[in-house]
């Protein structure tokens, strides 16, 4: 019990932190307080300032000085945003992350209809193929990390795609959730549903229509959104890792 206090209170510090640091609250080249300092203001003991601390130096976000104290680096601003793998621990995050894809996804698909090349559809026809031929959870979740990977980059713009490979694979948890350790018969069946909204995603960026493309990446978000909610209503829960 000690334990777990201890890191939700480094949790918060952490946190508290990272906020000053995104909002430019403590600039580059800014000191951290002391650990004596920390553990008068905000009660805690040293134990969890050196807990947050680390944390904190292991996220780029904080570095030791000898004799000096500790700093807020070169940089750190643009490293303070972070969705790790134990971030996403129960349903209620992964659905604010699906959230927070939903614009971004829709707004992906409308550029990549605008812009796309015969490459970019080809790369896409190519992720579509080899979704539909996945057997087992690790291909499948490639084959769909491969496709928004290639809507990404029919947009011609490299934000877009370095976002989405910063995602990397927090794009598609669901078929861990739902298929880890299932039979590949199974597997392929719910593969193929996922892969029907991929094509409808595909024909609009192939026929060149913006909002068709917007309709079908917003409806694709939707359905993984209300599956993770039917789930969590059934007292379902993240498999662990």
């Amino acid at each position: 019990m000690a334990a777990t206090k201890a890191a939700s209170l480094a949790d918060d510090l952490v946190q508290r932190f990272e906020e000053q640091i995104e909002t430019g609250a403590m600039p580059v080249g800014s000191r951290f307080p002391t650990e004596k300092e920390i553990t008068e203001t905000f009660g805690v003991s040293r134990t969890v300032v050196r807990e947050a601390y680390s944390r904190l130096s292991a996220r780029g976000l904080l570095v030791s000085r000898r004799g000096s104290g500790a700093y807020v680096p070169d940089g750190a601003q643009y490293r303070a945003f972070q969705v790790t793998a134990d971030e996403i621990g129960e349903i209620d995050d992964v659905l604010r992350l699906l959230e927070m894809r939903m614009g971004f996804e829709v707004e992906m698909a409308d550029l990549a209809a605008r812009r796309r090349t015969d490459q970019d559809l080809a790369e896409l026809r190519h992720t579509l193929a080899a979704m539909e031929a996945s057997t087992d959870v690790d291909a499948s979740v490639a084959a769909d990390t491969a496709f928004h990977a290639a809507i990404a980059r029919a947009t011609g713009n490299p934000y877009f795609l370095r976002f989405t490979q910063f995602l990397g694979v927090r794009l598609v948890p669901s078929r861990r959730l739902y298929l880890q350790g299932d039979d590949p018969v199974r597997h392929q069946r719910y593969a193929h549903r996922i892969n029907r909204d991929h094509e409808a995603i595909h024909a609009a960026i192939e026929a060149g229509d913006p909002a068709a493309a917007r309709r079908a990446a917003r409806r694709h978000i939707e359905k993984s959104i209300q599956r993770y909610r039917t789930l969590k209503d059934s007292g379902g829960d993240l498999p662990s890792r």
